[in-house]
């Protein structure tokens, strides 16, 4: 992961830094001593290394100062002062991050923190100790069996753990690339997304590999409960199964055990949902698969940016469906010819929150089932299955 000063840096002294607009990792290739009751990181220094403190808050939102201030700092100290003395000695590296932040949004833990997680740590073949301050119980709970593909060893919680362990080196931070996307040319064996959906197949003990394994073309449905909810779900249900799917529709409840849902996904074709965090399951979906994006009122550039131009990469095909105004529950609102309607960035010109409170917290959408049936089509089309006449 270090390359160039960094990594001359990192040969000539055993530490160094490396800082982008996302992501801040430190690494030290030689032994350190990490206190968890404090979570200073004890690297050795000699009297040709300058001293001092490096601070890190370990979450792959660097850019967002309010996210860092629920992140716990981890002080990496630079001293030829005699260390505390070790309660454990380990003789793997450590990988210290946070599960604080945007932790509960499915999107943001795949993209800050578990695809990050594999980025820094897959080359390690599962020998790392995992220090996980701001330690949740559930997040643990819920990636548990991505956890324990990557580490041999147990999560650790410095919150309980207060002791002083030695290790060989470690990695503070999480390295990040692009949205659901991994950049094989800044890993150390070059993982790609196809490698990561297939960790993730093996994770989870997924069968299907390839759309093409499936007997008929089942569509999963993402519905939202809250906001950016179709009104008209119970019509686009009967409208799918007219043009030959066989639909489940996925409710939050539903969603919830990840273990039990990525088997359901891997056996589905298509996937449908508005831009929101549970089209980050597509990440399950099999080689071929289709994504069908329903971009809202005002949502063009996130819907791209964070699922469209990811899909590609993942193997997924992808379209996306952008609604009419005349779709979206704006227009009841605040009429035909308001700014929100005709003019969006004119209302994200006034800060995200206010863009957020209408278009991501305040739209559902009522969708045209005969124009968003022949995306549907399209998506049979791109399958390689039979178009009836009446679809």
């Amino acid at each position: 992961m270090q390359t160039g000063e960094d990594q001359t840096k990192l040969e000539a002294t055993g530490f160094a830094c490396d800082s982008a607009l996302h992501s801040l990792v430190c690494i030290a290739n030689r032994p350190v001593k990490i206190d968890t009751s404090t979570m200073r990181v004890h690297v050795p220094s000699d009297l040709n290394t300058p001293q001092g403190t490096t601070t890190v808050k370990p979450y792959a939102r660097q850019e967002d100062e309010d996210v860092l201030k629920y992140i716990t700092p981890v002080h990496i100290l630079h001293e030829n002062i005699t260390p505390p003395t070790c309660h454990y000695t380990h003789h793997v590296p450590a990988v210290i991050f946070s599960s604080s932040g945007f932790t509960g949004n499915q999107f943001h833990e795949f993209n800050e923190i578990i695809i990050p997680l594999f980025i820094t740590s897959r080359h390690f073949l599962s020998n790392v100790q995992f220090i996980l301050i701001d330690h949740k119980p559930w997040f643990v709970d819920k990636y548990e069996r991505i956890f324990a593909h990557l580490s041999r060893f147990e999560v650790m919680n410095p919150a309980v753990n207060g002791s002083v362990h030695c290790f060989p080196g470690a990695v503070v931070g999480l390295k990040f690339h692009d949205n659901l996307a991994l950049n094989s040319s800044d890993i150390p064996i070059g993982y790609s997304m196809l490698d990561f959906k297939q960790f993730l197949r093996e994770s989870y003990n997924l069968k299907v590999k390839n759309v093409s394994e499936a007997e008929r073309p089942v569509l999963i449905l993402i519905s939202r409960q809250r906001t950016r909810k179709f009104l008209n779900q119970g019509k686009m249900v009967a409208m799918m199964e007219e043009v030959g799917y066989r639909v489940i529709v996925a409710l939050p409840k539903t969603m919830k055990n990840l273990e039990k849902f990525s088997k359901l996904v891997s056996s589905c074709s298509v996937m449908v949902g508005a831009h929101g965090a549970g089209l980050a399951d597509a990440l399950f979906l099999p080689a071929g698969a289709v994504m069908v994006q329903v971009v809202p009122l005002g949502l063009d550039w996130p819907s791209n940016a964070y699922y469209g131009e990811p899909a590609r990469d993942m193997g997924v095909q992808y379209l996306e469906y952008k609604i009419e105004p005349e779709e979206s529950s704006l227009v009841d609102l605040y009429g035909r010819d308001h700014p929100a309607i005709v003019d969006p960035a004119s209302v994200f010109s006034k800060g995200y929150q206010a863009g957020r409170a209408v278009y991501v917290d305040g739209q559902n959408i009522k969708i045209d089932l005969v124009r968003f049936r022949k995306t549907l089509v399209e998506a049979l089309k791109l399958l390689g299955r039979p178009v009836t006449s009446s679809s």
